[in-house]
C-alpha cells in the first residue's frame, strides 16, 4: 500500500506554526505533494520532515513568498524533474514530478484567475500548455498521478452554489470543459471514482464562516492515469485538517 497525500498548504511556515508537522507524522503518508509552500528551502528548518523519514524535493517560485510546490518522499525516486520546460510556469514554481519504479507523482499548482482578466488569460494559456505537456509526458511515463490544486471545480456537485458562481473563475464553462477534456485524455478523478456524493469540498473562503457552514469548492485532485485503475484502493478528503484554507486529500494505491 502506498499512501499519497496532497495539500495546498497556503504557506508552509504558517502551517508549521499551526501544528502541520505533528499532524503529518500521524498520517504516515509515503509521498506528500505540497502546493503554495510560499518559501525557499533556506527560509525554514526542514529537519522536521527529515526526522519523519522524508527526502525533500522543492520547487519554489523565483519570487519569494509566492506559489511553489514540493514533494516529500520516504522512498528515493528514480528521477525528479524540477523543470517542465515551460519556463514561465517553472519560474512560478508550479510543476514538480518524481518518478518511481511503477508510477510517477506530480505536485501541481495551477494558476488562479480570480485576481482579474490578465491572470485568467494566463490560467487558460497554462491549461492548454499543460495538456500538451502531459500528453508528451504520458508517452514516456504512462502511470502518472497528477496531484494538487487545479483551481477548477469540475461539476455542479463540486461547488456549494453552482448557480451564483457560474461566472466565477474556477467554475467558468471553459475551465470545466478543459477538465472534462483532460479526463477524457486518459485520467481518473480518483475521489469521484469512489464517492459520487455531494457536499465534499477541499477549499473554503476565510470569509463568512464558510468552512463551518461547509460552503466550499472541490478544487484539489488526485488524477490518475487510466492504467492505474486496478491499483486504486481509496481516495478521500481529510477535511478535519485545518492548517490552511484548503484541506489535504489522500490517495491509496495497492
Amino acid at each position: 500500500m502506498t499512501r499519497i497525500l496532497s495539500y495546498n498548504i497556503n504557506g508552509i511556515r504558517a502551517a508549521l506554526k499551526k501544528g502541520f508537522g505533528d499532524w503529518l507524522k500521524k498520517t504516515n503518508a509515503d509521498i506528500v505533494c505540497l502546493q503554495e509552500v510560499k518559501a525557499h528551502e533556506e527560509q525554514l528548518d526542514l529537519n522536521i520532515f527529515k526526522s519523519l523519514g522524508y527526502r525533500i524535493y522543492w520547487k519554489p517560485a523565483l519570487k519569494k513568498g509566492y506559489s511553489g510546490v514540493a514533494i516529500l518522499s520516504k522512498t528515493e525516486p528514480l528521477k525528479v524533474n524540477y523543470e517542465s520546460g515551460l519556463t514561465k510556469y517553472d519560474e512560478e514554481g508550479r510543476i514538480l514530478t518524481a518518478h518511481y519504479e511503477n508510477f510517477s507523482v506530480m505536485s501541481v499548482y495551477m494558476p488562479s484567475g480570480s485576481s482579474g482578466e490578465e491572470r485568467q488569460a494566463f490560467k487558460m494559456t497554462f491549461l492548454d500548455d499543460f495538456q500538451e505537456y502531459i500528453e508528451e509526458l504520458n508517452k514516456k511515463y504512462p502511470n502518472l498521478i497528477i496531484s494538487g490544486d487545479y483551481n477548477i471545480c469540475h461539476q455542479a456537485i463540486d461547488i456549494h452554489n453552482p448557480v451564483a458562481n457560474k461566472n466565477s473563475s474556477g467554475f467558468l464553462p471553459e475551465e470545466r470543459a478543459w477538465l472534462s477534456t483532460f479526463l477524457k485524455s486518459g485520467f481518473i478523478d480518483t475521489f469521484r471514482h469512489f464517492n459520487p456524493e455531494p457536499n465534499h469540498y477541499t477549499w473554503w473562503s476565510y470569509r463568512a464562516n464558510a468552512r463551518e457552514k461547509n460552503l466550499g469548492w472541490r478544487i484539489d485532485y488526485h488524477m490518475a492515469s487510466n492504467g492505474l485503475l486496478d491499483r486504486l484502493s481509496r481516495s478521500t478528503i481529510l477535511s478535519q485538517a485545518k492548517h490552511s484554507d484548503h484541506c489535504p486529500i489522500l490517495l491509496e494505491l495497492d
